[in-house]
Parts: C-alpha cells; structure tokens; sequence
C-alpha cells in the first residue's frame, strides 16, 4: 500500500494561490469543519491545539490584556489582513481599540506571538510575512524547549535582531515598554 502523500509532496505547478479577498469569499469553516489561515496565497487547516498550546496561550492572553496600556487591543486567534496572507496568531497587540476593527481585521500589529508546538517550522516562516507589514515584534514561544524566539527590528521582510531567551529571565518587549513576562511563570 502507497503512504499517503503530504501537501508538501505536491509540486508548486499543482498549487492555485489565491488573493486575500477570494479567501473572504470563503466559508468559515472549510469542508472538513476545520478553520483555515491565508500564508502567502495558500489556504492551509488550523492545527487542533494541545492543552499545553491552550494554557500558555490563555496565560499570554490574561497576562498581555493586564498589561496592555491603553490605545491597544490584545487580540487572541483573531485575523490580522496584510498583503497575501490572513494568519490568526495565537495573540497579536495592535494599535486601537477593539470597536476600530468592527468593519475590517487590522493589517499590522505591534506584537505578535504563537506559540508552537507542531508549528515551529510555519511558525518560523511566518517571520517573514509578519517582517514584511511592520509587526514590530514577533515572539515564538516554545514551551517544550521553555524559551522564546523573539524577533526585533523589522526590515524588508526580515528581522535585523533575532535571538533566544530561556527560563528565569524576564522577557521585556521593546516594542510596547509596559509589556513584561516572567517565562518562569509562563512555563510552570
């Protein structure tokens, strides 16, 4: 018996990429049920999350919407528009308020987070499409390793800073100064 293939086995020429606005045509929830994200004109399912992706994602949230000062929003799984992609982060602080995005989704934010489990790898891609709309700050937090990638200073699509903090520091955004994580309490 064959194995099944994956998306990845398919050839580039077999993939149809689509605008942001022919993926607002679509339904919420994609044929299988599943909910779905834009990266790059390419439609992919939403990975189910563990309890472990839950917990710091609910902690990050209370944490994050505490701290926020105001003028911000703390967004949890919600869309951010930009160019060719729609990703949902798991958190993203945008500027304005909530009633500022009754009409459209933001199409920047301030700091995004996700949080990665078995999405390290678009995690990491996803680097570049938030670099390339201004996300000042983007952090991949993985808890298996209890360590945060953060990612400064974006620049045509990349970040010029990049680098690594582990358990028992306190990780302080640059980006909005009243933002602070003790990853000790984010990781216990």
């Amino acid at each position: 018996m064959a194995a099944a293939r994956s998306i990845l086995d398919i050839p580039e020429a077999r993939v149809s990429p689509i605008t942001v606005a022919q993926y607002h045509a679509f339904p919420e929830f994609n044929e299988n049920g599943k909910r779905t994200e834009l990266i790059r004109g390419i439609v992919y399912e939403k990975t189910s999350k563990s309890p472990l992706h839950s917990s710091v994602a609910k902690f990050l949230y209370d944490l994050l919407h505490a701290l926020a000062p105001p003028g911000f929003s703390v967004r949890q799984d919600q869309p951010l528009t930009l160019h060719d992609s729609e990703p949902e982060p798991d958190i993203a602080i945008v500027a304005g308020s909530d009633r500022d995005f009754r009409t459209q989704h933001p199409t920047t934010a301030t700091l995004v987070i996700e949080i990665a489990i078995s999405s390290v790898a678009m995690d990491r891609e996803k680097a570049a499409v938030y670099g390339e709309t201004g996300v000042e700050e983007y952090w991949i937090v993985l808890p298996a390793e209890r360590r945060v990638e953060v990612h400064r200073r974006p620049l045509g699509g990349s970040y010029l800073k990049r680098f690594s903090v582990a358990d028992g520091v306190v990780l302080k955004s640059s980006a909005i100064s009243e933002i602070e994580v003790r990853l000790g309490d984010l990781f216990d």
